[in-house]
Order: structure tokens, then C-alpha cells, then sequence
């Protein structure tokens, strides 16, 4: 929840987020110190819908606000298609339009819509604003959205789109402030969390990404496979029977960090075990993204900063460190006391590229986007 100034920019009053939807519902809210105004639990409670912990939120948020006037809501909409390059305000029809693509984001798409409705529900005329994922891709050359398939399938929409995008452009508007010299450079932003993607940035734009037609593709995820040969996928179902349906739980829901360890999906609990297998699922995570991080170099043309953001490429110093040290023949070098203290810049002074860690701000992206959609 943002409030805005004297000069319309958006301060933050406070933050939080409802989890275990359709089972245990929980509703936390803090404010800009991280101190808990509001705590809720729903034990086993699978009859709370979006609509009915959206209004509990919006209920408690006016009350908050107290004077103040709530004026709009922006959503992030994970998947904007072709068609949606930039935040727009919803209607029926843009619903209707997004319905239409949840089936390229199952895992998101849905919930996203879902809470539009539920907003729809509590306040109708009040304006909401999508922002979008997949837009700040959206105008990569064309080399860097096709598959080698059939012209017609691509022209239907079948490409690649990335996604992210409102990390990536979150960190892109940040650089510019903090270091305008590597924000015009050629850039590696390593959005590493329970979803992980790698966006290669020259001058404040997207060049290439590692995902792709789905927020499946690309790096190795905490449940998710990420890029996997499609003779892999053409086994499970001719070979050993599996149904689309079954394809699509094993690869979105039951592989990656935790597929590989059989232990958690969370790189906490992974770095916390002695087990082999969580050693390897950690790994593999580091080999995947520096050997991805090498092809986003070719697309650059070279390397001058890298950036890595979100949860584990915020926190966790022990892959920061295994990927730099995959990457040190790009004569990055790796200050690792500073590392170890997630320090703005952790290369050393002599590194030929600059690595930081910035922390990602998604939500102020989407209020910023509120705030131009509604002029």
C-alpha cells in the first residue's frame, strides 16, 4: 500500500501478503519499519476465497488509511501475450483478453485474475491497473522471441516472452540512480528466487532473458524444472504414460531444488542440510544460472555489471559466490568479505566487472505504473 506525496510519488504506508489460499489463509501487513500491524489466521480453512481475504485486506486498508482516499489498485498480471506491452487500465474486455492466456502462465495467471475479480466484487468503480510481467521484454529484436518452429505457430503467438520484467525494469530505473555508468552498460540482472530468471540489459533495455514462452523455461527453479530437452517431456507421456496433466504437475510443482534434493524447495533448509543430495540440488542451481549467465553474454556482446536480486540473490551469499567463481574468466573478481556481508558492491576494486546486490521492488514498480496509467 502506497501513499503519495506533495509530488505524487509513491511512498510506502505499508506492505504484507495473504499465503495459503484455499487452506490455512494467513494475512500479515507491516508497515515501511517492518513492524506487524495486522495478523491473521485462518487455520484449515479452505472455504476462503480471494474475494473474502481480499475484503478483510481492503476493509482493514481503508481503516488504515483513515482521511485518505484509496484512488486506485495496480495488480501484477504475470503473462501480457502480444498484445499488452505496457500497464493499462482493466476492463472487461482486457479481462476477458487475459483469461485467454492463463493457460501460458497455469501457476499465476489464475490468482492474478482472481483477485481483479475480487476487487471488482468489493469496489466496482474503482479503477484497477495490470501490470505486466512480460512488457518490459516486449520490444526485444526479433531474434530474441523466436523458436525454430513453423512461421504460422510463432504468428499465433507462440514465442518467447520472458518474464520479470517488473524486477528487472524496477532494477533498471535503480541503477540509473545509484550508478548511471554501469546502467548504460551491458548488464546481467540475476533474479534469483523460488522463480529465477537472468535478464541481459544493455542501456536500461531488455536484450534476452532466459525465459521463455512460459515462467517454466530458463534456469532451475525451487519447484520448477526450467529448461528441459522437449525429448524428456515426449518420454514421459509416449514411455511411461503420463498425461498432460501429470507432465505439467511434475514440472511446475514437483521438480527443481526440490525434484533434485527430495528434501525442500527452499535453498534455506538446502543450505542448512548436510545431506549429498542437497548438496547437489545447490549445485546444479549455480552451474545452471553462470552457465546461462554465458549465453546472455553472447547476446550482450560482453559483461560490465552484474546484479543479483531477489530473495536468494539478495540473501544468500553462498551462491553469490559460487556463480562468481564460475564467471571469474570474465575477469570478474569477487570480494568476499563484502560478499559475506551483502554489501551495495561485492567485486573487488580490480574486477573487470562490477557486481552488486540490489534489492528488488517490485510493488513500488506497480504503483508507479498506477500512477502514469491514471495520469
Amino acid at each position: 500500500m502506497f501513499t503519495l506525496d506533495e509530488t505524487n510519488r509513491p511512498t510506502l504506508s505499508a506492505g504484507g501478503q495473504i499465503e495459503q489460499i484455499g487452506l490455512s489463509p494467513k494475512l500479515v501487513a507491516r508497515d515501511a519499519d517492518g513492524t506487524v500491524l495486522l495478523r491473521r489466521d485462518w487455520e484449515n480453512n479452505t472455504s476462503l476465497d480471494h474475494a473474502a481475504l481480499l475484503k478483510e485486506l481492503f476493509d482493514w486498508g481503508v481503516d488504515h488509511l483513515g482521511d485518505r482516499e484509496v484512488i486506485a489498485i495496480g495488480h501484477r498480471v504475470v503473462h501480457g501475450g502480444t498484445r499488452f506491452a505496457a500497464p493499462c487500465l482493466i476492463d472487461a474486455e482486457v479481462l476477458h483478453a487475459l483469461d485467454d492466456l492463463c493457460s501460458l502462465a497455469p501457476l499465476h495467471q489464475p490468482h492474478n485474475l482472481a483477485g481483479i475479480r475480487a476487487v471488482n466484487a468489493i469496489a466496482p468503480d474503482l479503477p484497477q491497473i495490470a501490470c505486466f510481467d512480460t512488457a518490459f521484454h516486449h520490444d526485444r529484436a526479433a531474434v530474441a522471441t523466436r523458436f525454430a518452429i513453423p512461421r504460422a505457430l510463432h504468428e499465433q503467438g507462440i514465442r518467447r516472452y520472458g518474464f520479470h520484467g517488473l524486477s528487472y525494469e524496477y532494477i533498471a530505473r535503480r541503477l540509473r540512480e545509484i550508478d548511471p555508468a554501469m546502467a548504460e552498460g551491458r548488464v546481467i540482472v540475476a533474479h534469483l528466487g523460488n522463480g529465477a530468471s537472468l535478464c541481459g540489459i544493455r542501456e536500461g533495455r531488455s536484450v534476452d532473458t532466459t525465459m521463455g514462452f512460459t515462467a517454466l523455461d530458463g534456469l532451475m527453479m525451487g519447484t520448477r524444472s526450467g529448461a528441459i530437452d522437449p525429448g524428456v517431456i515426449l518420454h514421459f507421456q509416449t514411455a511411461l504414460g503420463m498425461s498432460a496433466a501429470e507432465v505439467e504437475d511434475l514440472l511446475y510443482k514437483r521438480s527443481g531444488l526440490l525434484g533434485v534434493s527430495g528434501i525442500s524447495s527452499d535453498m534455506r533448509a538446502l543450505a542448512a542440510s548436510n545431506a549429498v543430495e542437497a548438496e547437489e540440488a545447490i549445485e546444479l542451481f549455480a552451474w545452471r544460472a553462470a552457465r546461462e549467465a554465458g549465453g546472455l553474454m553472447s547476446s550482450l556482446e560482453g559483461l560490465d555489471g552484474l546484479v543479483f536480486t531477489a530473495g536468494i540473490g539478495e540473501n544468500n551469499a553462498g551462491i553469490r559466490t559460487r556463480i562468481c567463481q564460475r564467471l571469474a574468466w570474465t575477469g570478474l573478481v569477487l570480494d568476499e568479505a563484502a560478499n559475506i556481508r551483502g554489501e551495495a558492491i561485492i567485486s573487488a576494486p580490480e574486477s573487470a566487472v562490477t557486481v552488486r546486490i540490489i534489492r528488488t521492488d517490485e510493488e513500488r514498480m506497480i504503483a508507479l505504473h498506477t500512477i502514469r496509467v491514471l495520469g
